[in-house]
């Protein structure tokens, strides 16, 4: 392993030095919250009768103190692909545990909603506040103070935040994420884009249309594509929270199978009844956070995660800035072409080395901190190496020392691109970030006239009336956490897609959200503050011109500085949002919840003020 990169260091001691009142407030409350032996010793016999009373063959082990308890919170339902493999799940732990001297019980259940399935729709308005959703959910499950470890069952793309962020809250117990994998490689993802743009060309029909998705989307697993999802097993895997190599390995395989088994002997294992305790709390540190920031510019991973690292990390109390994300970014080169960034899937990624030989570069580089804790144990080491079953169905680990594919993974030293292409811009736009790693060269740059909408139908509506054929800055406002939960904003894509390959020079900005899956068309997005709340989008008029400039970072409205705070904010009726598919519920979210630069939480507004003033 090389010396660590100096900038990787310096951000590092940065938010190490930030985070300080905070980080050792929250030690110290997850330290008094830590005990010797099984944590239900201490409940009442009452208490404890409840808890074991339907546990079959393992009541005689819950009812004594020396048997660890292994708590199960699932993400299962069987209409989302990426989690429905969990079912057996709870059942194959169980007998798990037993074979090591522990017992097992379902703690709970959180909801696990598909952004896939409601893009576009009303739904979608609860997709990110369901992140805070999963983890009171999770608290709810663990505060019967009855487990002495937890495995979390969880994929998608608010379901591993909230189960993160409430396991942190609960950080003085022993945590690991249990994957279930992708589904096998479908339609690639390069063919169904193109039947998406022609759809949206009027030149496909829905059949066709719904035939490609199909074809793409066609079995159990996570969707190929690497979007939060992926990103999201990336993340656990790098941050030491996933059993070395098991991110991406399909689901109802025996090595699959294997792995879950090995999850559940190190949770027994590293319990405060072993030599071993690792609580999850001191697992992840400022470190750690880094690793993950690190993780996700190598590959190219998901913008969303520049919202939910933040908020994560301050669930450890770790404070955590969108300037941090940019200056790793600088010096963290892309090492992976997977789509939206290339032609590959997570499959074909898994298979020329995977996150092994991922992480393995990058601890060669000095760029990743390899002195952490793990899941595993000490160090990111084992964490270069891929699982197999030998000749005797024995899970054995293998070192991974070459890619297979270099269209699909490089080495540190022969990257695709120099940095990771997560950048931050500013100007009197205000703050927002941009995906800039499948942005064709030509369209880092983009000044043109702006075309307001307050809504994504609207701008739809004017693409198809064939309004928008020329240069422009499509600006969507009102789409914010305040305004109306901070929807995805997928269906852009194509038009503008098409609008580029037409040769206009065109780009998005908006307070809203868009994953990774604005492709290659530059996307000012997350900005902050965001229209309702007084932020300068709410200035913006037809014809102004805007340069979104991602070379410099700079996202700039070139009006006269006398007539731009002369303007009135502009107002919009968002009512139509605040009803309907269980946006009623939802009113205290909207009315709580903090700015994308504090990670679109409404959890810890004292922490939020508090870090605002270091």
């Amino acid at each position: 392993m090389s010396t660590l990169h100096p900038v990787i260091a310096e951000v590092t001691q940065r938010i190490i030095e930030r985070s300080r009142p905070t980080r050792s407030a929250y030690l110290a409350r997850i330290d008094e919250a830590s005990g010797k032996g099984v944590y239900r010793h201490r409940l009442g016999c009452s208490n404890l009768a409840h808890a074991f009373a339907a546990s079959g063959e393992d009541k005689v082990a819950l009812r004594g103190t020396v048997t660890p308890n292994v708590g199960i919170v699932t993400s299962y339902n069987d209409m989302l692909s990426a989690h429905q493999p969990y079912e057996p799940y709870p059942e194959q732990i169980r007998q798990a545990a037993r074979l090591v001297g522990a017992v097992a019980q379902v703690a709970g259940g959180v909801p696990a909603m598909c952004d896939g399935v409601t893009q576009g729709r009303a739904g979608m308005e609860l997709s990110l506040f369901s992140r805070e959703v999963i983890a009171m959910a999770t608290a709810v499950a663990l505060s019967h103070d009855t487990y002495d470890a937890v495995l979390m069952l969880g994929i998608c793309d608010k379901i591993v935040p909230g189960l993160i962020t409430a396991a942190l809250t609960f950080g003085h117990l022993p945590t690991i994420f249990v994957p279930a994998g992708p589904m096998t490689s479908g339609l690639s993802n390069d063919k169904k884009s193109k039947v998406r743009q022609a759809y949206a060309e009027g030149k496909a029909t829905r059949e066709e249309l719904l035939e490609a998705e199909s074809a793409a989307y066609h079995g159990a697993g996570t969707c190929t594509f690497y979007g939060t999802a992926n990103s999201n097993q990336m993340l656990m895997e790098i941050m030491g929270l996933h059993l070395p190599g098991s991110s991406f390995v399909t689901p109802n395989t025996l090595l699959r199978d294997a792995l879950t088994r090995a999850a559940v002997y190190r949770a027994v294992a590293i319990t405060a009844l072993g030599e071993e305790y690792t609580p999850i709390g001191h697992l992840v540190d400022e470190r750690t956070i880094v690793n993950g920031v690190i993780g996700l510019n190598a590959t190219g991973g998901s913008t969303n995660h520049l919202l939910h690292l933040v908020a994560v990390a301050r669930a450890a109390g770790i404070i955590l800035t969108l300037e941090d994300f940019d200056a790793i970014s600088a010096v963290v080169p892309l090492l992976a072409r997977v789509y939206p960034n290339g032609s590959a899937d997570v499959n074909h990624f898994h298979q020329s080395g995977g996150m092994p030989f991922l992480i393995g570069s990058l601890l060669d580089a000095g760029l990743l901190h390899g002195d952490v804790r793990t899941v595993w144990g000490e160090g990111m080491a084992p964490y270069r190496r891929m699982p197999a079953l030998d000749a005797d169905g024995k899970l054995v680990w293998n070192e991974v020392v070459a890619s297979s594919n270099l269209d699909v993974l490089r080495p540190a030293a022969e990257p695709f691109r120099a940095d990771g292409g997560l950048r931050v811009l500013k100007g009197n736009l205000g703050l927002s970030v941009i995906k800039v790693s499948s942005v064709p060269a030509d369209c880092m740059v983009v000044e043109a006239p702006a075309v307001v909408f307050n809504d994504q139908e609207e701008m739809l509506a004017a693409f198809n009336r064939g309004e928008l054929e020329r240069d422009l800055v499509a600006v969507v406002r009102f789409q914010g956490p305040k305004a109306i939960g901070m929807p995805e904003l997928h269906k852009l894509t194509p038009p503008l897609g098409v609008l580029q390959s037409r040769g206009f020079h065109v780009a998005l900005v908006t307070d809203g959200r868009m994953s990774g899956a604005s492709g290659k068309i530059p996307a000012a997005i997350h900005v902050t503050p965001e229209a309702i709340d007084a932020g300068p989008l709410g200035k913006l008029r037809d014809g102004d011109v805007i340069r979104l400039d991602a070379i410099a970072g700079t996202l700039e409205a070139k009006v006269d500085a006398a007539e731009w705070a002369a303007r009135p904010q502009a107002v919009a009726d968002l009512s139509a949002h605040h009803s309907g598919m269980g946006r009623e519920l939802f009113a205290m979210m909207r009315n709580a919840v903090g700015g994308a630069d504090t990670g679109v939480t409404v959890f810890g507004t004292q922490d939020r003020h508090h870090a605002a003033d270091l």
